[in-house]
C-alpha cells in the first residue's frame, strides 16, 4: 500500500471506527484485496469515505497546474498526515512535502520522504538534534525550515553545534500586523539573515511566507505582499546572502491564493542562481464542500480546471422524533465543524439501497456523537436510512479518522488511507 513502513501489514481491530467488525484479524492489505462494498460489506456508521475518482482528479489537476506555471510543488502534508497520499503526491510530480511541526517530520521520515519543507520555526533542541542526525545519516535528505528572529537563530545554533551538515533555513516574511509568525519589516529580515550568516550550523537558502495571513486579504493586497517577498529575495541576493548556492528557494502558496502566487512568481527577475518557486497548497488533495469550495482560486480562473470534493461522511438516522427533526449517529468526533457545519447531500434508502438527493434536509447542529437534522415536508427520511454528508475544512476532517476507506463510484472499497496525527 505505502512504501517504507507498516501500513499494509497492520491488522484490522477495534482501533479503527467504521470498519467491518467481521474483518477483525485481517491485514489492511488483505481487507483491501476483498474489495468490499461500502454499503453492503459490513461497514458500520459513521464512516468517512474518500472518493477514488475525485482524489485522482485533484492530484492530476495540481500537477498540471504547477507545471503550467513553472512552479515546484511541496503540498502541505499536515492536511492529511497520510503517507500513502504523500506517495501519491510525489508520484504526481511533487518536489517534496511541507509539514508544520517536528512530530510530522518524524512520521514523514519513517515513510521515506526525502524532501521536507517545514513552514514553521523550529527551535526545540531535541527536535533539531534529531533532524541533524537524519541529515548526517542520509546524504540524500533535504530539509528546510523557517527562521524569523535573531533569538531563534541563536537557539538553533546552540542546539546544532557539532552537526555534520548545516540546516537549511529560509527567512519568513510576516504578512503584516495581526498575522501569524514571520518578520514584520525588511530591516528585521536583514538582521535575521546576518545572524544566520554568522553561524556555522545554518545555511540561508531563500525566503518564504504565507500570503493567507495578509490582513483583509484580496487580490491586490496579496499580490502586493508577494512582491515584497520577491523584493526581499532580490535584496538578499544582492547582499551576497545566496552566494555559492545551487538554487534559491522562494516559497508561498496556501490553498486560497495560489493563483496570485503563480502570477507574481512569474515576474521574478534573474538572480545569481536558479530560483525554486515552491508552492505549498495542501487542502486540494481532498478539497471540500464548504470553506475551500468557496475560496479556491479555481473559482477565479475556471479555465484552469476545478477541484472536486472527495470526502463524504456517511451516518445513519437513529432517531426521527418529529416531522421536523431527525438525528444521525455522527457528530463532533467524526465531522469537521470549525468552519462550517456538514452539508446533507444524499440519502441511501435502507430498504431499497437507492441513493437520492437529500431534499428538504439540512444539518442544524452537532453534538459529540449526534448530528442534528432539520427536515421539511419534502424530506423522505426514516430511521435506518444513511445520510451522506459533505464536509468543510479538510485539515479537521482527516484528523478525526485513523483509517479512511478509498471508495470508487460504485461503492467498491479499493484501499484504506492510514493517518498519523
Amino acid at each position: 500500500m505505502t512504501s517504507g513502513s507498516i501500513t499494509s501489514d497492520e491488522v484490522v481491530d477495534h482501533r479503527f471506527k467504521g470498519l467491518p467488525p467481521g474483518a477483525a484479524g485481517l491485514t489492511l492489505e488483505a481487507l483491501a484485496a476483498e474489495r468490499r462494498n461500502l454499503f453492503t460489506g459490513g461497514f458500520t456508521t459513521p464512516v468517512l469515505a474518500l472518493s477514488a475518482e475525485s482524489l485522482e482528479h485533484n492530484l492530476a489537476l495540481m500537477e498540471t497546474y504547477s507545471a503550467r506555471h513553472g512552479l515546484a510543488f511541496a503540498p502541505h502534508g499536515k492536511t492529511s498526515m497520510a503517507p500513502q497520499l504523500f506517495d501519491r503526491q510525489t508520484e504526481r510530480g511533487a518536489w517534496g512535502i511541507t509539514l508544520a511541526v517536528p512530530h510530522q517530520v518524524r512520521v514523514a521520515r519513517a515513510f521515506g520522504v526525502q524532501r521536507i519543507f517545514v513552514a514553521n520555526e523550529v527551535v526545540d533542541a531535541a527536535a533539531l538534534q534529531w533532524i541533524a542526525g537524519e541529515l548526517a545519516a542520509d546524504p540524500g535528505f533535504r530539509f528546510l525550515c523557517y527562521v524569523d528572529s535573531v533569538r531563534g537563530v541563536e537557539l538553533m545554533d546552540e542546539a546544532l553545534r557539532g552537526c555534520v551538515r548545516p540546516v537549511d533555513v529560509v527567512v519568513e516574511l510576516g504578512a503584516g500586523d495581526g498575522a501569524r509568525t514571520g518578520v514584520r519589516t525588511e530591516a528585521e529580515c536583514a538582521a535575521v539573515a546576518d545572524a544566520v550568516a554568522a553561524t556555522g550550523t545554518l545555511r540561508l537558502v531563500g525566503v518564504a511566507g504565507y500570503e493567507g495571513e495578509v490582513p483583509g486579504a484580496d487580490g491586490e493586497r496579496v499580490r502586493d505582499w508577494l512582491r515584497r517577498l520577491v523584493a526581499l529575495a532580490v535584496a538578499f541576493d544582492g547582499a551576497g546572502h545566496f552566494d555559492g548556492l545551487d538554487e534559491i528557494v522562494l516559497s508561498a502558496g496556501g490553498s486560497a491564493w495560489f493563483d496570485a502566487v503563480a502570477d507574481v512568481f512569474a515576474e521574478v527577475p534573474e538572480l545569481s542562481a536558479p530560483v525554486l518557486k515552491l508552492l505549498r497548497s495542501g487542502a486540494y488533495v481532498s478539497h471540500d464542500d464548504g470553506h475551500y469550495k468557496h475560496i479556491t482560486p479555481f473559482n477565479r480562473v475556471p479555465e484552469e480546471g476545478a477541484l472536486q470534493p472527495a470526502f463524504r461522511l456517511w451516518a445513519q438516522v437513529v432517531s426521527r422524533p418529529t416531522g421536523e427533526q431527525a438525528f444521525v449517529n455522527a457528530g463532533k468526533r467524526d465531522a469537521a465543524y470549525d468552519l462550517d457545519l456538514p452539508e446533507a447531500q444524499v440519502v441511501r434508502d435502507a430498504r431499497t439501497g437507492e441513493i437520492r438527493p437529500a431534499t428538504g434536509i439540512s444539518v442544524s447542529g452537532l453534538s459529540d456523537q449526534h448530528g442534528w437534522l432539520r427536515t421539511t415536508e419534502e424530506a423522505d427520511l426514516e430511521v435506518g436510512d444513511w445520510v451522506g454528508l459533505g464536509l468543510s475544512h479538510p485539515c479537521t476532517s482527516f484528523d478525526k479518522w485513523q483509517l479512511i476507506p478509498l471508495v470508487e463510484a460504485d461503492g467498491t472499497v479499493t484501499d484504506y488511507i492510514r493517518t498519523y496525527f
